[in-house]
Order: structure tokens, then C-alpha cells, then sequence
């Protein structure tokens, strides 16, 4: 509803504001009914091997819109482990559960809600919190997609960890658990305050510094408050001959050659004055106090390897650099399956998500549209910025449940934030009938990514 408001008729937005909106019990009521359409214990099933649409081809079809020259590296990275290539696999994962029964309860969803996705980074006030960190794929879809590619990916994880298959199952039903159980309050509380809900870096520590988890967390919070402005600058550019520039490490870092600078410098003119345009007054003013020093291309994520990024320096008048990421934004992986996005411009699809799901985020979000001859669209960031999370690799069996549940309870706020909290619960009940299928879910389907990590990596 939100994203048609603006093309809406003032006599539509009346009415519409004049209507009666239902209760809590209402909507749980909802959720209930339901759960009779899409009993809990069908989200368990996985599709057949042989009901599958071929993982490589999938990839391939993915590939067709990118920088050709890096999809080996897309491949090599996704081929380092099982959980690598589950990071690089939403478009598969996407078209295996739209061959599952679905709740067909609406949320606005990450589309890429795996563990690694979850993190730490500085809200506008230089607080850290901890939120969802990566919203690509976003879009409306049926709430139990995010939570089954969530808990998969603590099954994926747990098993890189050679945890045992008990140790295993405990931490994906954590997960589920939690995701449940945080609805139910988040049902409860008032709307206003879920609105506002976010979790403090701190209080998160605090609350985890004396258990299994501590070590990591604190160690990955220490390492997000050095991944500053600062430390950017000091990893990607160099001062020559009086100037900062960025380096050069191809294929990870290049900077634009002198001969393409200006025509690279006047294409980017435009689309930098749009991105400017989706920036509130305040966010311009204080851009307006930093000019263009350079810029590169940059290779970032595992998944997002080949799509177009750009990073731009720019520096005050006295020489205090700012680092802005430029980043092409596609369709989600979601949209064959959930419907096509009502924006145009898939940079806003990234930037709405984001700013539905998260209850602070970066200052300087916002998109834009290249002109010329290819009409690529883009979100821009902030780099870095006190970005970071806690690593999985090395977790304890009972460190991961714990960051399970974390991850869980903070995918439920994600959720709840776009209004189907008490919807939800109404399906989910008070039992873990929900816990225990989607637990069997995301233990099946770690096979099926195992089956497809093989059949990449055959191919190298």
C-alpha cells in the first residue's frame, strides 16, 4: 500500500485513511485461518531433486547482465565451502521455495536473510547496532522465505563447523524458536514501539559477554568500530604527489584510466545530481561540503561478484575524505516468483526495503539511474562505516545457537516493522510445530546445497 500512495487520488487517500483499520485479535484471527489453508508441517517439504530447475543454468541466466571478465572470481568465491555457495545461491533458493507450499502471509522481505547478513553498523547518532545489513533482493513475499533461508544457513554453517547432526538441529530449531517467540511480543507491544525497536550493539554484548558467544562478539565489535571513514581511506587510497587517489590492485580495486576519466566523470555528473534528489535537505547540505577527488571500481560480496560497483572519493575543504559506494542494483531474485517490483528503479526497490526493515540505517541512502545508451540502476552508501559482523566460522555448537536465536528475534523485528506481527503469530500458535518443520526444512535443503556446491565446483 505504501509504495501506491503517491499515485493515489486525495479522494482515495481519504477514504482509505477513514477506514476502520482491524485489531490485534482480528488480525490473529487472520494468521489462524490461515494456517488451515497452509498447515505448519507443509513448510517442512523441500522439492525433489528431480522437480528442480538446474542449479548452474539458474546461475548462468544470472550472469547474462554481468561484467563478464569476473565470473570466474564470482565461482571461486562461491566454491570456497557449502556456506559460500549458499551466500551466492539466493536466485536458486528463490526457485526451490516457490515449489514449497507457501503461508501466503505478506511481509516485506530481505530475500538474502542468511547469517552472514546480519551485522553491525553505525546508526546517524554513532551508535552501533545490530541489524539486517543487506537488502539486494528485497521485496514483499510470503514472511517464512526469509526464516527458512535464515535457518538453513545455521544448518550450512553448524555443519562447516563439523558440529554434530544434534548439535546441528538444535541451533536451526533456536532460530525458528526465536523468530516465533519474538513475534508474539512484538504482537503485543504497541505499534509505535516496534516501529522504533533496534538493538544496541552494546546491550547485545552486554547480554551475550558471559556466554559461549562473548569472544566473537566483542572481537567483531571491536573490529566494526576500526572499520571507519579512517580505515577505508587507509586500506584503498594513497597520497601522490600532494593528491589522494585510490589504488590500484586489479581485480578487486581499479581506478578509472586518465584517457575514460572524463567521460566517466561526466556520465557520473548525472548521476550523482539524481542520487542527490533522493536525499532529504539535510544530507545535501552536508554533501554540498565535499568535492570529486576520484574514483574506482570495486569487486564486493560473494553473490553480488560481476554486477556493477563504484567507489568515489570526495574530500572536504580540509582535506577529510569521505568514501561513497556506488553499487548496480538488478531485480530481485525474488520477483519471478513474488511478483515484479512496483518501482521502475531497482536502486528505490533497495532503498525502501532497507528503510522498512531497519529502524536506523546509513545517512547517505540513496539511488539512482545511469544515462546513455544502458540504463543501469544504482543504490549509494556509505563505505564501511563502522560495517562488520560476527563470523561463524569457529562458532562452538552452543556459541551458534546462540547467535541463532540472536538472528531469529532480529528478523522477526525486520518483519514485524511492515505490519503483520500479530498476522503472523496467529499462524505460527503457541507450540513449536513451527520450529520443528522449518528445522526440517533447512536440514534437507543443506543437501540440496551441498548437490549443487559439488556441481559448481566440478565446473572449475
Amino acid at each position: 500500500m505504501t509504495e501506491t500512495m503517491t499515485s493515489m487520488t486525495p479522494a482515495a487517500i481519504v477514504a482509505f485513511f477513514n477506514q476502520p483499520r482491524p485489531s490485534r485479535e482480528e488480525r490473529r484471527e487472520q494468521g489462524f485461518q490461515a494456517r488451515r489453508d497452509t498447515p505448519l508441517e507443509a513448510l517442512a517439504e523441500v522439492p525433489a531433486l528431480s522437480r528442480r530447475a538446474d542449479p548452474l543454468e539458474l546461475l548462468t541466466s544470472q550472469e547474462a547482465t554481468r561484467l563478464p571478465q569476473l565470473i570466474q572470481l564470482r565461482h571461486e568465491r562461491m566454491t570456497t565451502d557449502p556456506f559460500a555457495f549458499l551466500r551466492g545461491a539466493a536466485l536458486i533458493m528463490a526457485d526451490d521455495l516457490n515449489r514449497t507450499p507457501r503461508s501466503n502471509l505478506t511481509v516485506q522481505l530481505c530475500g538474502d536473510a542468511h547469517v552472514a547478513n546480519f551485522g553491525m553498523f553505525a546508526s546517524p547518532e554513532r551508535d552501533l547496532v545490530f541489524d539486517l545489513n543487506d537488502f539486494d533482493e528485497t521485496n514483499p513475499g510470503p514472511f517464512e522465505w526469509d526464516v527458512k533461508r535464515l535457518v538453513a544457513s545455521v544448518v550450512v554453517a553448524g555443519q562447516a563447523n563439523d558440529h554434530k547432526p544434534k548439535q546441528v538441529r538444535k541451533s536451526a530449531l533456536a532460530a525458528a524458536k526465536a523468530y516465533r517467540t519474538t513475534m508474539a511480543r512484538l504482537a503485543a507491544m504497541n505499534t509505535l514501539d516496534v516501529w522504533f525497536a533496534t538493538v544496541d550493539f552494546a546491550d547485545l554484548l552486554a547480554a551475550v559477554r558471559n556466554t559461549a558467544l562473548g569472544k566473537a562478539a566483542e572481537k567483531a565489535g571491536k573490529k566494526a568500530e576500526k572499520r571507519s571513514r579512517d580505515s577505508a581511506v587507509a586500506k584503498l587510497t594513497e597520497v601522490v604527489d600532494g593528491r589522494r587517489r585510490f589504488l590500484a590492485d586489479p581485480p578487486l580495486l581499479v581506478p578509472v584510466a586518465h584517457d575514460d576519466r572524463d567521460d566517466v566523470v561526466a556520465n557520473l555528473a548525472e548521476l550523482y545530481a539524481q542520487y542527490l534528489g533522493t536525499l532529504p535537505p539535510d544530507r545535501i547540505a552536508l554533501l554540498t561540503r565535499f568535492s570529486f577527488v576520484d574514483i574506482a571500481h570495486k569487486v564486493v560480496g560473494v553473490g553480488s561478484v560481476g554486477t556493477r560497483a563504484i567507489v568515489l572519493l570526495l574530500t572536504s575543504g580540509d582535506g577529510e575524505p569521505l568514501i561513497l559506494q556506488i553499487k548496480e542494483a538488478q531485480k530481485s531474485v525474488l520477483e519471478p516468483y513474488t511478483g515484479a517490483s512496483r518501482f521502475t528503479e531497482a536502486g528505490r526497490r533497495v532503498v525502501t526495503g532497507q528503510r522498512v526493515m531497519q529502524a536506523t540505517g546509513d545517512p547517505f541512502l540513496g539511488w539512482s539511474r545511469s544515462v546513455g545508451a544502458e540504463s543501469v540502476d544504482f543504490y549509494v552508501r556509505q563505505l564501511r562505516d563502522m560495517k562488520g559482523s560476527i563470523e561463524t566460522v569457529g562458532l562452538t555448537p552452543e556459541a551458534l545457537n546462540i547467535y541463532a536465536r540472536i538472528c531469529g528475534s532480529v528478523l522477526a523485528r525486520a518483519h514485524a516493522r511492515s505490519g503483520g506481527a500479530s498476522v503472523i503469530t496467529g499462524y505460527l500458535g503457541d507450540e513449536d510445530t513451527f520450529d520443528e518443520a522449518i528445522s526440517d526444512f533447512a536440514v534437507t535443503y543443506s543437501d540440496l546445497n551441498t548437490h549443487d556446491y559439488t556441481a559448481l565446483k566440478a565446473t572449475l
